[in-house]
């Protein structure tokens, strides 16, 4: 046995690339495209040391191009569940016997692979299965995910450092062992990084993880899952499943080894999955760690004294990259009246200027929203707007779904700041504007603070610093993530540590030192030296 301190210190965000015409990754991001598309997958559940296949194939097609067929995924049920169970269970010993060092290298070789080889890989799948043009797949499935796996090695070392102090005779020290159970990680379909970050930072700590994805995130789920079992991730660490939810919470919540979930995905199946394990609570060896992170109506709040041009940049990247599909996406906006106008005019014209379509085709800002029932969703908000006397559509509005899920951009006016796409997440491309006076930003401060359950991110656009230093402290309850001067999107790891309170979850901060705790369960060891021989105190003695 070797002993010794290693050190994995604070490494640095991996660099963007930004597929410049004539570059290099550029072209090799398009040849792997295309690769993926000529092929058909055939795409099965990891399980311990197996890869299961069980003939109930369910077909992946690209959001923007439904015609065509990626590949099929072998959907499981109850039995398969439990043998997920049972494979991460029967791991357990020995991954969390194996040595930091070697559990650590794991994650930092995946890091590496995604890189290198793999980052057209990852991201073309993001791309075809997400249907996200290639810059928002980079930053994503690439630059985060590659840093959620670094960061994360660098925070739990620093928190094995952690030891408390020793007196005189004792010495004291802490571990931090894994939690007593598996832990179940739950990942929508809007980032490949979440996809990864959820079970891969319970695994770190010495977990081991059940799996389920999003059905429309499987195919790039499976790529990096493919990932870690190249990068030396041990059979039945993690084990990838496709089962749907009821079929997942009927065994995961009701057994004895439950010890935890990590989740992002809606606020109604997070407070259904509390409350259920809230009345199985009886049934768990040990209180299950509850963590999620779940829905937003982010705002944008301008102040009188906002530049223009940064307020119309912010909406206009805040609100509509990836078709509005992030749970920080600019969905309303308080624009003050005496820049209302010019605001307008230059939304509108930003709008009008995006081109919608085809991923492949890499001069296409807008892509396609992720399925049929988003797009039914959205798409009935859009046409409740256009016949309410209450909403003015200032642009965009078409919604077509005969090729892809493709909907317009669109900015909707309410003369209601309770308007209902104000306040409820809609998850698409639509912005909510209400122009309010410009000399009420004290009023309009309540108002945004008031109007949703959600408390995820939010900006303030003004080069008044007395409106953003009172607007930062009247808001600070109400988004997790605040900006100032910038769109409320785009969180990186290690720099803007991402989570949000009340209905937004449980605010444990993904790409931070804070949320690992959450997948460890500390014990204090005290070894006096010289013990005690006798129980009398000195202050019993009399003269």
């Amino acid at each position: 046995m070797s002993i010794g301190t290693f050190s994995y210190p604070l490494p640095a965000n991996e660099p963007v690339l930004h597929y410049m015409p004539g570059s290099a990754e550029k072209k090799r991001l398009k040849e792997v495209v295309a690769e993926l598309k000529k092929q058909e997958a055939d795409i099965p559940m990891f399980i311990g040391n197996k890869e299961v296949r069980t003939g109930k194939r369910t077909a992946i097609h690209p959001p923007h191009e439904i015609a065509h067929t990626l590949g099929y995924f072998h959907e499981g049920n109850e039995k398969h569940v439990q043998q997920a169970i049972d494979a991460a269970l029967n791991a357990k010993k020995n991954w969390e016997n194996l040595s930091w060092e070697n559990r650590a290298n794991i994650f930092l070789k995946a890091a590496d692979l995604i890189a290198t080889k793999y980052r057209p890989y990852m991201n073309g799948t993001t791309m075809l299965g997400q249907s996200k043009n290639a810059y928002q797949a980079e930053i994503d499935s690439a630059c985060e995910i590659i840093d959620f796996l670094r960061f994360n090695v660098h925070f739990l070392s620093e928190i094995y450092k952690q030891q408390p102090i020793s007196a005189t005779g004792i010495h004291n020290r802490m571990e931090y062992r894994p939690l007593e159970g598996f832990v179940l990680a739950i990942t929508p379909f809007n980032f490949t990084a979440i996809g990864g970050n959820l079970p891969t930072s319970a695994a770190m700590c010495g977990n081991v993880v059940v799996w389920k994805p999003a059905h429309t995130q499987i195919f790039a789920a499976q790529m990096f899952m493919r990932i870690l079992k190249e990068a030396g991730l041990p059979d039945g660490v993690i084990n990838l499943i496709y089962v749907d939810g009821p079929t997942l919470g009927n065994i995961c919540f009701r057994h004895r080894d439950f010890a935890g979930i990590h989740f992002t995905g809606s606020t109604g199946v997070f407070n259904n999955i509390w409350k259920t394990i809230g009345e199985n609570i009886h049934l768990f060896k040990s209180y299950p760690r509850i963590v999620g992170e779940t829905g937003g109506k982010d705002f944008v709040l301008a102040h009188k004294s906002a530049d223009v041009d940064v307020l119309v940049t912010a909406l206009l990247r805040g609100a509509f990259e990836y078709q509005g599909q992030k749970c920080s996406a600019a969905s309303r906006a308080y624009i003050p009246s005496n820049i209302a106008e010019e605001v307008k005019k230059k939304l509108i014209a930003g709008a009008k200027s995006f081109k919608m379509g085809n991923v492949e085709d890499f001069s296409n800002f807008i892509n396609a929203v992720i399925d049929e029932k988003s797009f039914d969703k959205i798409k009935a908000y859009i046409d409740a707007a256009k016949k309410d006397k209450k909403a003015e559509i200032w642009v965009g509005g078409k919604c077509d779904k005969s090729k892809g899920y493709f909907i317009q951009p669109t900015v909707i006016e309410a003369k209601d700041p309770k308007y209902v796409t104000m306040c409820e997440e809609i998850f698409g491309p639509v912005l909510t504007v209400y122009v309010y006076p410009a000399n009420g930003f004290e009023r309009i401060m309540d108002i945004v603070d008031s109007t949703s359950s959600y408390a995820l991110t939010g900006s303030i656009i003004a080069q008044d610093r007395n409106a953003v230093e009172l607007a930062t402290n009247r808001l600070r309850n109400c988004a997790g993530n605040f900006y100032i001067n910038d769109k409320p999107t785009g969180a990186v790891v290690g720099q803007q540590p991402f989570g949000g309170a009340r209905g937004s979850g449980t605010n444990d901060k993904a790409g931070s030192i804070l949320n690992l705790y959450r997948w460890l369960s500390a014990r204090t060891i005290k070894e006096t030296f010289v013990a005690a021989t006798d129980y009398k105190y000195p202050f019993l003695m009399e003269d």
